[in-house]
């Protein structure tokens, strides 16, 4: 029985082998290279030569993007590059107009509309019309998706066409031949500079870079010390995978226009100013970014008219010679918030000499103060806000001591900003100005963008509550009210020669519309109205206390 199932075994091997063979027999011999030549090639990677214009496959959501198209891929916007394979180009226009119409006390001057009036401030209406056209180049190289631009440069051109109307001679031109009208138009360069990447300091891309020319540079959070376009040169950089950012910045300042406010590109203001500053993410809780700063102004003396004839440096106030400046600012500032609550703060201590103060007549030492808070909670669409200021004043013009706190060259948004009218109006008190435009702080200076920094003022304290609210994705708007009161005013008693002066200065609205028609920032329209009603103080100063008001719209269209 063994025997037969073994054989039955060998039997069928055999027949299996004797298949294979005539199978084998049958087939073609074939060549290698002619088989592998009919297989499709198999590769790891297939190179691309461009991979910025990868055609996208055909579909009703695949838009074909053209120059003219600022929303979908476009070679002027950055969005694939104009050489090679990373140089890119970014080009913006943009077209902006404001008009204001307001109430603002107008001191009447040498020549006045009422000869025979008995007042120091006239007709207080007047128009104001700012046109601006910018036009932006920017070309830069690098991989810019996980680590900073290799290079870059930037050059910004504008050019401003403003008309202001006055119910007053005097107030536009030192000539009162000129009229109450004054149109003009300049040019200038608001950025105008070189970025390079120096090298990494980790390999998480921490980096330092150097710029060098005109630049936008704001020192905190929101601009209670300096924020400016002007010419400087900036190493900055971070640390920490970016937890950490730091600046060192030197600006030679240039001096401004008058009426335009741009920059005359080749006409140094004799003024440097040196800024470092260390911003900390993170600190304390998530959502908190802190910043330590130092700020040093050195402000050397001369004699400047601005483009409307007026002395603006040393201010024509009190006793009149030039001097030179040299204050040191170290601050505290911070910003985010702390589980439900927003925060905002900033702390500014001031101290240095002037070699001579135009309201004390003599040189003195400085030592002033400043310090802000916001707190606010959101609600969905909504938010709630409360804040104050403080900025101290000097409390005796004849010592020598500067206790008034002034910035160097601010623009804050803070506590109604640009809607706010004691923020955005310059109003003018005998050849100074109680409170310059888009400041507030009520510092008696000539001119915040020509003339000095002057140390002895009444100083502010500034209490807000405001709502800010997300009505539709293309609506939003700012409510804020606002009450004033002077620190001091010794200084202004002895400037004015008055008997008394109250502290009250006024209790203000405003309110601040946005609307983007196209759901973007390509198109934004702006309304904003402010009225101010003088309290005491105020009425004292200026010898009315008719309620005051502006009001502005404003376009602004970007491609």
């Amino acid at each position: 029985m063994k025997h037969t199932l073994l054989l039955k075994s060998v039997l069928i091997l055999a027949a299996a082998f004797l298949s294979c063979i005539q199978s084998a027999a049958q087939t073609p011999t074939s060549n290698p290279d002619t088989l592998a030549a009919k297989q499709p090639a198999l590769k790891d990677f297939e190179v691309i030569e461009d991979r910025w214009r990868i055609v996208s496959p055909a579909s009703e959501y695949t838009v074909e993007g053209s120059a003219a198209d600022p929303y979908n891929q476009n070679i002027l916007k950055g969005d694939y590059p104009i050489a090679g394979q990373n140089t890119f180009l970014i080009l913006m226009a943009t077209a902006e107009n404001v008009f204001e119409i307001l109430r603002n006390p107008t001191p009447i001057g040498i020549s006045t509309r009422e000869p025979l009036g008995d007042v120091f401030f006239g007709e207080n209406n007047r128009l104001v019309n700012n046109s601006f056209a910018r036009l932006s180049v920017e070309l830069y190289g690098g991989q810019t998706a996980f680590r900073p631009r290799d290079w870059e440069v930037k050059a910004t051109a504008v050019f401003n066409l403003n008309f202001t109307q006055l119910k007053e001679f005097n107030g536009l031109n030192i000539n009162v031949r000129k009229g109450d009208t004054r149109t003009e138009n300049h040019i200038g360069f608001q950025e105008l500079f070189v970025e390079k990447h120096l090298f990494d300091v980790s390999d998480r891309y921490d980096f330092v870079s150097l710029k060098v020319g005109i630049q936008k540079f704001s020192s905190d959070f929101r601009g209670f010390l300096f924020s400016d376009f002007n010419l400087g040169a900036r190493l900055f950089g971070n640390l920490n995978a970016n937890r950490i950012q730091w600046n060192l910045i030197y600006l030679p300042m240039l001096e401004k226009e008058t009426n335009s406010e741009l920059n005359t590109v080749f006409d140094r203001r004799n003024q440097d100013v040196g800024i470092a500053n260390i911003y900390i993410q993170d600190w304390w809780a998530l959502g908190y970014t802190t910043q330590f700063s130092f700020h040093y102004n050195h402000d050397k003396p001369g004699t400047h008219y601005d483009d409307n004839g007026f002395l603006v440096r040393p201010a024509l106030a009190g006793n009149v010679k030039p001097h030179e400046i040299k204050a040191y600012y170290v601050g505290w500032a911070g910003d985010g918030h702390f589980d439900w609550l927003n925060i905002t703060h900033a702390f500014y201590q001031v101290f240095g000499t002037d070699d001579f103060n135009s309201f004390a007549g003599k040189k003195i030492t400085i030592n002033a103060q400043m310090a802000a808070l916001e707190l606010s909670v959101d609600d969905d669409w909504q938010r709630f806000k409360i804040s104050g200021l403080y900025a101290s004043g000097d409390d005796d013009i004849a010592d020598d001591a500067g206790k008034g706190f002034d910035a160097i060259l601010d623009a804050p948004f803070f506590a109604g900003g640009a809607f706010s009218y004691w923020q955005l109006q310059r109003i003018g008190l005998q050849g100074v100005g109680l409170v310059q435009k888009l400041s507030f702080l009520p510092t008696l200076r000539s001119s915040k963008l020509e003339g000095q920094a002057n140390f002895v003022n009444p100083g502010l304290i500034l209490l807000n509550a405001g709502y800010d609210a997300e009505l539709t994705p293309k609506i939003k708007t700012s409510l804020n009210l606002t009450y004033l009161r002077f620190v001091d005013t010794g200084v202004l008693v002895d400037f004015l020669n008055q008997n008394a002066i109250h502290k009250q200065i006024g209790l203000e609205a405003s309110l601040g519309i946005m609307y983007r028609p196209l759901l973007n920032n390509n198109a934004i329209i702006t309304l904003g109205f402010s009225a101010f009603s003088p309290l005491a103080g105020f009425k004292d100063i200026y010898e009315r206390g008719d309620m005051l008001y502006a009001g502005t719209v404003g376009f602004a269209f970007t491609y």
